[in-house]
């Protein structure tokens, strides 16, 4: 493997080989002036996950510009690892993950096919088109928001649902994302600590105030208390960038716009999770409103809900009611007579 493609791609084994035999200990990383500016791309790279939910380009027209960026990789791992917020490790992770679909997309089929391999997702090749398990199509695609996305509207053949080069792309960064996500935070010394002090002081600030911001923003009118514990848990996954099923989504949003929120609200709600795309959030929350499909939708029964598996927690005033809705009002005389 190159250089360039090692820097692109830095997540691939052949990459953590090329870095082993030819770039610095971690202890040269970490400590030696030879590396300061990957040290200080490592940390642009943080940042630009933190502030702009993805990672910029950065030329690649030497070997030297090159390896700089493939070290800026394992140093944004360090910094990351060492904020150690949850919430924090999953935008980080779908950042990466936006980035390698954008490059991956402009490869040929071959290297995308051995990259989803790599990741434990077999391609084959069927009737003169891609092809992949349908379970494994399921697992990778339970987060994808749009209908084109339910099985029911796939081919198939021989228990294989057929996937464009663009849906096998979007499925690996899915992959990519669950892969980092679920090997940050790493151990640091407290060499990595003292280096990165800095950084990791004002990472931590920025992440506090938007929290803080949030916190104040709150959810107007509405009182979280009086929330059903599966609205609750919902809203809870969403903001932390958690996998949240399209039942579920659409539950959420059902339920707040019934209770009087508009959809400019709600897309505010939205807006602090870790994944929030802006113009797909205020379609599909359009569209359950009423705004674009001329139906305004009032969230599944508590039946349904269970149905669905996003019945969380009931408690004792669960056990005595059918609907999310008549838990927030049942609460809400609750409080009053209290």
């Amino acid at each position: 493997m190159d250089a360039v493609t090692a820097a692109k791609y830095p997540f691939l084994k052949e990459s953590a080989r090329f870095l082993k035999d030819t770039g610095p200990s971690l202890d040269q990383l970490v400590e030696s002036m030879a590396y300061e500016q990957a040290r200080l791309r490592g940390r642009d790279r943080v940042m630009e996950a933190l502030e702009l939910g993805k990672i910029d380009d950065h030329p690649m027209t030497s070997k030297i510009d090159a390896v700089l960026e493939l070290l800026s990789y394992p140093v944004a791992r360090m910094i990351v690892s060492a904020v150690a917020d949850p919430q924090f490790v999953k935008r980080y992770a779908i950042s990466e993950a936006k980035k390698a679909d954008e490059r991956l997309r402009k490869e040929e089929i071959p290297f995308i096919t051995n990259v989803a391999e790599e990741f434990g997702l077999q391609v084959a090749q069927e009737d003169r088109g891609l092809a992949v398990d349908f379970a494994d199509f399921l697992r990778f695609s339970a987060t994808m928001r749009n209908k084109d996305w339910k099985l029911v509207n796939q081919r198939m053949i021989r228990g294989k649902v057929l996937v464009t080069k663009i849906r096998l792309v979007r499925l690996i960064q899915q992959m990519l994302t669950d892969k980092i996500s679920s090997e940050l935070p790493l151990e640091v010394n407290e060499t990595i600590l003292s280096t990165f002090a800095s950084d990791i002081d004002e990472i931590k600030r920025i992440l506090e105030e938007k929290r803080e911001q949030y916190k104040a923003k709150g959810m107007g009118r509405l009182s979280i208390v009086r929330f059903p514990p599966c609205m609750r848990k919902l809203l809870n996954m969403i903001q932390s960038g958690e996998n949240v099923p399209h039942t579920g989504r659409f539950a959420l949003v059902a339920f707040l716009h019934t209770l009087g929120m508009d959809s400019e609200e709600i897309l505010e709600t939205f807006s602090s999770a870790p994944d929030f795309d802006p113009s797909k959030s205020k379609y599909q929350i359009d569209h359950i409103t009423g705004e674009i499909s001329g139906t305004e939708y009032t969230p599944p029964e508590c039946s349904t809900m269970k149905s669905y598996g996003i019945c969380f927690d009931p408690d004792e005033l669960c056990r005595r009611i059918k609907h999310p809705l008549s838990y927030y009002r049942k609460k809400g005389r609750h409080f009053r007579s209290g």
